[in-house]
Order: C-alpha cells, then sequence, then structure tokens
C-alpha cells in the first residue's frame, strides 16, 4: 500500500512585531504549494488592522491576488486560505489611525 505524503512547511512571518503604521510583511516563495493558508494573531490590539494578500512573479514587483480584506479589530486569531497565487505570497496591513498592535503571522503551504 503506497502512501503519498502532502508537502507541508509553516512560515513565522511576523512574531510580536508592534505595528502602528501599514506595512507588508517578508515576500515568502512557495512555487510548490497547491494552496497556502495565513494566520494572523494579535496578542495586543485597540483598533482595526485591515488584511490583502499580495501575489508576485518575482518577488519584487507586487499586487493584490483578489478584491477580499480580512480585519481584525481584537486580541484573537484570523485565518484565511489561498488558491491560485503562483510564485510568490505576502501579506499588506493597513493600520487603522491611532491603532497599535502587537502581531504575529504565520503562513503554511501545503503541496
Amino acid at each position: 500500500m503506497r502512501h503519498d505524503m502532502r508537502s507541508t512547511t509553516t512560515a513565522v512571518l511576523e512574531r510580536n512585531t508592534v505595528v502602528r503604521e501599514d506595512f507588508a510583511t517578508e515576500p515568502y516563495e512557495l512555487p510548490w504549494a497547491a494552496e497556502a493558508r495565513f494566520f494572523v494573531q494579535a496578542l495586543d490590539l485597540d483598533g482595526p488592522l485591515d488584511f490583502r494578500t499580495e501575489i508576485s512573479p518575482d518577488g519584487l514587483h507586487w499586487c493584490p491576488l483578489d478584491d477580499v480584506e480580512h480585519r481584525i479589530d481584537a486580541p484573537g486569531l484570523i485565518t484565511w486560505a489561498v488558491s491560485g497565487f503562483g510564485q510568490w505570497l505576502r501579506v499588506r496591513c493597513a493600520v487603522g489611525p491611532g491603532t497599535t498592535g502587537k502581531l504575529r503571522i504565520y503562513l503554511v503551504g501545503k503541496g
């Protein structure tokens, strides 16, 4: 009996990062992955943060994957699936006026 093992990886894109202004995570290359999932954990947060998935063919030039924004406005964890992204992924975060937060951001890829 043969069992096909799917490749998986988890990357920590931000660890206990304090945010006060808009930012983008470091890019991560997943050319072998068929799907991915972002996890954003707000450890401390006093206002809204909006996240959007961005894709790139080369890790240098970026565009939104779609028109979907993911909002977190209190401490906790949010997640969303990503597919059809090609090679490179990152997350862009829009920080609400006067908002301060402390975040962890993970990216999980599955082949």
